[in-house]
């Protein structure tokens, strides 16, 4: 079946959906320029200020020049579908003054450089893991053997392996956890995991975006309908914040996706981490961390600058 296409241009207009159809509702009332302090008014943020807008409820509805504005300054808005986790996420066109140079490096990138950055980030991602664990414990020690165990490419899915024994040992001081399995689908606190990583994921991509890459290209996600394939492989060594945060919840009883809990795993983003020498909230490190990923590309570095978090324990010796 081919898609229809639909312009919407010469009428204003309310676009809402119905039993599955989107409906297009005709706005013959001129547009009415707002009071100074409109009474239904509940907060005034400068987009300039914002770095990611996430919508869920339902109800809301947006103005053409809303989501306009939110784009020329970089906000990736995320939007949230019934089950309450993110659907979709829109960000603008880079801007940026070399992304076509950019966009080449990416596509140019010799198989031992791609396979150095993975090797960086999959040790970068265990030795995070290792430091949500308690201290002594035998699955903490192992982790931090197998994070420096990682070879270029990391062939022998060393990745893989420490998740295993990560999730076994996850919730294992916690008495109200037992068993848990990380299955995306699976019963609480999945579901806190996933809302946790798609908001990181959405910074993610924010951050690669303005820094002139296209999402798409990945050093080692590729499936071909995913978008966030590089946003994807920089989020691997931050999912550990998200983790100790679910961990905390847990451990504080709420298991389930209520507005406090949002709120919490939103608080990710503000979190101090830390990246070489310099402490900042991590929406603030992101753009160094891709940085960082370009000068790789560029041949003038060798090592990423991943943010830990800043008080983390994690071994942050170079690997390379």
């Amino acid at each position: 079946m081919i898609k229809r296409t639909v312009e919407i241009s010469q009428h204003p207009a309310h676009l809402t959906v119905r039993d599955g159809q989107l409906l297009i509702l005709r706005k013959d009332e001129p547009p009415q320029r707002l009071p100074a302090q409109p009474p239904e008014l509940v907060a005034a943020i400068p987009c300039e200020d914002l770095g990611v807008l996430l919508v869920e409820h339902t109800g809301c509805t947006y103005s053409h020049a809303a989501l306009v504005q939110l784009l020329r300054c970089g906000v990736a808005t995320v939007i949230c579908g019934q089950d309450h986790l993110p659907a979709g996420m829109l960000l603008p066109f880079s801007e940026h003054a070399e992304v076509v140079r950019r966009l080449r490096l990416q596509l140019a990138i010799r198989a031992p450089r791609r396979k150095g950055l993975w090797k960086q980030i999959v040790a970068a991602k265990v030795r995070a893991q290792a430091a949500n664990l308690p201290r002594g414990s035998a699955a903490r020690t192992r982790l931090q053997v197998q994070a420096r165990a990682v070879r270029s490419g990391d062939p022998t899915n060393v990745e893989a392996q420490a998740a295993r024994a990560y999730w076994a040992a996850w919730l294992t001081d916690i008495q109200c956890a037992d068993g848990f399995r990380r299955l995306r689908d699976g019963p609480p606190p999945n579901n806190l995991l996933n809302y946790g990583y798609a908001v990181v994921r959405a910074a993610v991509a924010r951050a690669v975006v303005s820094g002139g890459l296209l999402p798409a290209i990945g050093l080692k996600h590729s499936h071909r309908a995913n978008y966030f394939c590089l946003a994807d492989d920089l989020l691997e060594p931050l999912r550990p914040l998200v983790d100790a945060r679910v961990r905390e919840l847990v451990r504080a009883g709420e298991t389930e996706l209520h507005p406090g809990a949002k709120r919490a795993l939103l608080e990710v983003l503000v979190q101090r981490v830390r990246t070489g020498g310099e402490h900042g909230p991590l929406l603030v490190a992101l753009p160094g961390y891709v940085a960082s990923l370009v000068r790789c590309l560029e041949g003038n570095a060798k090592r990423l600058e991943i943010p830990v978090a800043a008080e983390s324990a994690a071994d942050t010796e170079p690997i390379l």
